[in-house]
């Protein structure tokens, strides 16, 4: 979840530190700091976000041209001053970065207390800082195979970066389970969580896997295994570029992810979906689709907006290719000692390809040796990587805590996915042509939806103070009112539930009343007559209905206090459309009750902690 960023160069480091900082803030915002080693240490941390940190350093005037950097999302220790990071080792030698969770610290901190150790904060990154010193103390080593040995001892998830006041020309870092990478420059390295604090300086990047671990000077790096083996690394190029991880002028991140959405549907279809056979090419995942269309069963795993794009791909496989398809929580899969057979497929589903849940049901299934296969939007993240094969959603950067534009794009993944696996198995060439114009039609129909955003933003004005939502859908659209639901939990913070429409009657119509807004995904397909008659239950109970219909449907009007129309498209693909206008209704309550949009309290973008 939190940020790390590194320079060594021959620039001030703790502008680039600073400016990174800023760019992986949606990982963490509990709190900040720098370390910069100049011939000694100069730390600065302060709690809250960057700016109170910048504005500190503004004052301090710190010079030196190798530093690390973090940005926090708590997890040991409330977030303060002294449970900030960097955490310094006991004499002033060394300051570590620290994203994971050091699952046996209890045990290590009780230890090296025994020790004689002293601790000024509650978290497990200064266990491991302490745990590096006694390795040092009782064998000499240098810091970088103290580092190598400490980390031998720890259990759990860490990504890490190290300065020495001692070394002005020396950046340690290591990685299991949380995402690091070296960005490549002309005699000066970038290190970071992910691309965004490295994308300003340089495309080329270095990828750490779990279990290496980097030593970088202004000469070069090297690379080692837990083992001490050095290894050869690959040298990989960066498709994003600098304006994708900026604001271009839409005052949040998330507003400008929303409205992306049409470039983003289409460019994950962008050579894939052809007028003539084979109609769709997944490129990536050609070699594999005849083992999809045999598997007795299709697993797909994923987490939070991920998890409800794969309960629409539910509805999308079963529905077209006939293959029976389970959902599972990631973070529930390996704990429920899962039932894996020969003949199971799992594709797992993650926009930053390296949720901590969700790779450890890729683990799980790897190891019960059942082939895994990957959705992402990342490129060399650990999922794109470590899968069998897999397809990339080439959305773009989503830098908006809230997922948006990731969920329409991990729909047209999985729709595109879902034709390729019927084609010479429950689809004809016609019906397979229908879905490929109506697929390249979808990102102009979005682009509609988007145009009628003052209607929206009107609506959000008038219930933006409620205390309850409910969303209620049916078939494919049912994931949607679950999604909807979150949106509206995630940045407003109010409380909002998604049901099946038809479950309303098992519960949920105890709550409605004349201030319960309730949201009816009503599309005019198979269910509309029995979304109908739930929507004329809500009403009948003086319930406030806000209604997403097709374009052309005019049953509404007169049941609904409000009612949003979109284009009409075929059943199975109005996910991609529904969902859109609820994005839109989130966003705008929450800017109308003066939320944190981008950066939601208590939430970070990227889960790489479980």
């Amino acid at each position: 979840m939190c940020g790390i960023v590194g320079y060594i160069g021959e620039r001030q480091a703790s502008d680039i530190l600073i400016k990174g900082l800023s760019r992986l803030e949606y990982r963490g915002y509990d709190s900040a700091g720098i370390a910069i080693a100049n011939g000694k240490l100069e730390v600065r941390k302060k709690k809250g976000k960057i700016v109170h940190l910048s504005n500190d350093l503004e004052r301090a005037g710190i010079s030196g041209k190798i530093g690390i950097g973090h940005t926090r999302w708590a997890t040991h220790g409330a977030p303060n001053d002294v449970n900030a990071h960097p955490h310094v080792s006991s004499d002033g030698t060394f300051a570590l970065v620290h994203n994971g969770i050091i699952e046996n610290y209890t045990a290590l901190r009780e230890s090296l207390s025994s020790r004689g150790y002293n601790f000024t904060s509650q978290t497990d990154t200064e266990v491991l800082v302490r745990l590096i010193e006694d390795v040092q103390k009782n064998t000499g080593l240098s810091l970088g195979k103290a580092v190598r040995q400490a980390l031998s001892q720890v259990e759990g998830a860490y990504g890490i970066a190290l300065v020495s006041g001692e070394d002005s020309d020396m950046l340690i870092a290591a990685r299991k389970g949380s995402p690091l990478l070296l960005g490549i420059g002309e005699g000066e390295y970038f290190l970071g969580s992910d691309a965004a604090p490295i994308i300003e300086y340089t495309k080329k990047v270095v990828y750490l896997n779990d279990g290496e671990l980097i030593i970088v000077r202004r000469s070069g790096f090297k690379v080692f295994s837990v083992e001490d083996e050095a290894l050869d690394k690959t040298v990989h190029e960066l498709e994003w570029d600098l304006e994708q991880i900026e604001k271009g002028g839409y005052e949040h991140f998330m507003l400008k992810e929303i409205m992306e959405q049409p470039s983003a549907v289409e460019n994950s279809m962008r050579g894939r979906m052809l007028d003539h056979d084979p109609f769709v090419q997944l490129g990536g995942m050609m070699d594999s689709i005849e083992d999809l269309k045999n598997a007795s069963r299709i697993i797909l795993c994923a987490c939070g907006t991920s998890w409800h794009a794969a309960l629409v791909g539910e509805y999308l496989i079963e529905s077209l290719a006939r293959i029976p398809v389970e959902v599972e929580y990631a973070s529930e899969f390996r704990y429920r000692n899962p039932i894996l057979r020969e003949g199971d497929a799992v594709i797992v589903i993650s926009q930053s390809g390296e949720t901590a849940d969700t790779l450890a049901a890729m683990e799980e299934a790897q190891k019960n040796n059942v082939p895994v296969y990957g959705i992402c939007n990342t490129v060399g993240s650990t999922i794109a990587r470590e899968t069998k094969a897999g397809v990339y959603l080439h959305a773009g950067p989503e830098i908006g805590v809230a997922s948006t534009k990731a969920f329409t794009a991990q729909v047209s993944v999985l729709t595109q996915l879902a034709l390729k696996l019927s084609q010479g198995r429950t689809l004809g060439d016609d019906e397979l042509k229908e879905y490929v114009t109506e697929m390249k039609a979808i990102p102009a129909k979005i682009q509609q939806v988007l145009d009628s955003a003052d209607y929206v933003k009107e609506i959000s004005q008038i219930y933006g103070h409620a205390s309850n939502f409910l969303y209620l859908g049916r078939g494919p659209n049912f994931p949607v009112a679950l999604e909807g639901a979150l949106k509206l939990k995630e940045i407003s913070y109010i409380h909002a539930e998604g049901y099946p429409a038809a479950e309303m009657k098992h519960g949920p119509i105890a709550l409605i009343d004349e201030s319960m807004p309730v949201v009816f995904l009503a599309m005019q397909d198979s269910s509309y007559q029995k979304v109908l008659s739930n929507i004329e239950e809500v009403a009948a109970r003086d319930g406030i209905v806000i209604a997403v219909t097709d374009a052309n449907n005019g049953d509404l009007d007169a049941l609904c206090e409000h009612v949003i129309r979109i284009p009409k498209t075929i059943e199975l693909l109005s996910p991609l459309l529904s969902v859109v206008p609820l994005q839109l209704l989130s966003y705008y309550i929450a800017v109308m009750r003066g939320c944190e949009v981008d950066q939601p309290r208590n939430l970070a973008k990227s889960v790489t902690v479980e």
